[in-house]
């Protein structure tokens, strides 16, 4: 039975966003072995069957000693193992799971750029000295195998910063979204008549909570509006956000914070619209379940988001950081039902034609079977998909 390692640098990360590839994986008769960091979720993980592996990665540990410990861990699971592919997710297991491949020879690997995220976003003393470093190290590791790219801009980036050849990219647009799971849904009817706007997404400020909050304060001087804040801070990076100050905005009447919410659904139920005004993102896997729910969409002129949102169709775009924009765009649609009506039947065809998980899983293997042995089992077994 064919081999193949998912490996990320959260349990999180593999349970939100990896467990339907996974799964579809495990269909086609491979034997799927997710490996990351102990976590609340690796439960979850096993629980649908599959083996996890602990691989004890520090998000923003720089220790080099410590890292050459990471290191070392990695390869040792990896050896172990003995994967006909490994596919990695995530700045570090970018990194060292690259290198670790080259040392072990695994024959095929993938590489999936999730977006550009701090490093390469973040303006601080800490980004400016560390991005040169993470560039050269992308140079080196990205000479082969496959490098998948969730939307046009991040891929022309690297290219155009030559930390990757063209040839050895592919563009998949995010990880999908299930359309069987998430189906439209109807507006809330509830006793309190108020509108609600949703933000679901890690509590991180370059994910733009803070211009929603801003927002907030404005909106409350025109409109008695609920606006829903789901999600939990991520200490594992630098931009997230102090639960104090979560806690700050909850007091001063700008928001309510649900936290972290394991059936989306339900909070998709509970409003009207979703936004998302972040400064930058791959492909953001809330705002294809959003729309595949019937949801417009309020969110950012960056890549990523604008990937997903048709300005005036299924959504409206503002450029990033502009507090008063979104609280514009924020108003438009919620004194509109007929507009949210509208623009969430358009959100919902989009996702079904383009951007189903079934797509992404597609696609994924299409890349799998190029980088392959042609005369190698898996290869074989890969171009003989089973149904799902």
């Amino acid at each position: 039975m064919a081999k193949i390692l998912l490996i990320a640098n959260t349990d999180w990360y593999l349970f939100r966003f990896r467990l339907s590839l996974a799964r579809f994986l495990r269909d086609q008769g491979m034997d799927v072995i997710l490996i990351s960091p102990p976590g609340p979720f690796v439960h979850e993980l096993e629980a649908e069957g599959f083996r996890w592996q602990a691989w004890n990665v520090g998000r923003q540990s720089i220790n080099p000693l410590g890292e050459v410990k990471t290191l070392w861990n990695l390869l040792h699971i990896v050896r172990q193992e003995k994967p006909d592919l490994i596919h990695l997710h995530t700045i570090k297991p970018v990194l060292y799971g690259s290198l670790v491949a080259i040392l072990t020879r695994v024959p095929a690997v993938v590489r999936s750029i999730t977006g550009r995220g701090y490093v390469f976003l973040g303006n601080d003393t800490r980004t400016l000295w560390l991005r040169p470093l993470v560039k050269s190290l992308y140079r080196f590791v990205l000479r082969s195998g496959s490098t998948l790219f969730e939307n046009e801009a991040d891929r022309q980036y690297f290219v155009s910063e030559k930390l990757v050849a063209f040839k050895n990219t592919h563009l998949i647009e995010g990880v999908g979204a299930d359309t069987e799971y998430y189906q439209p849904l109807p507006e809330p009817q509830s006793a309190d008549a108020r509108p609600v706007v949703l933000m679901a997404t890690r509590m991180l400020w370059d994910k733009g909570v803070g211009t929603l909050v801003d927002s907030a304060r404005l909106l409350r001087q025109k409109m008695d509006v609920r606006i829903v804040l789901a999600g939990e801070p991520d200490p594992g990076n630098p931009a997230s956000i102090d639960v104090k100050i979560l806690n700050q905005w909850v007091d001063e009447g700008l928001v309510e914070w649900w936290g972290w919410q394991a059936d989306m659904r339900a909070a998709f139920a509970a409003c009207h619209v979703v936004t998302l005004p972040s400064f930058g993102e791959g492909i953001p896997t809330v705002l294809l379940e959003a729309a595949a729910c019937g949801r417009p969409i309020v969110t950012t002129d960056v890549p990523g988001c604008r990937d997903v949102v048709q300005d005036g169709v299924n959504g409206l775009i503002v450029p990033p950081r502009d507090s008063q924009a979104l609280a514009a765009a924020l108003l438009t649609l919620l004194g509109n039902e007929s507009l949210r009506s509208q623009m969430g039947r358009a959100g919902r065809q989009l996702i079904v034609e383009r951007f189903s998980n079934q797509h992404v899983h597609k696609n994924t293997l299409t890349v799998y079977r190029q980088l392959l042995p042609k005369n190698s089992d898996f290869f074989i077994a890969l171009c003989l998909p089973k149904e799902t």
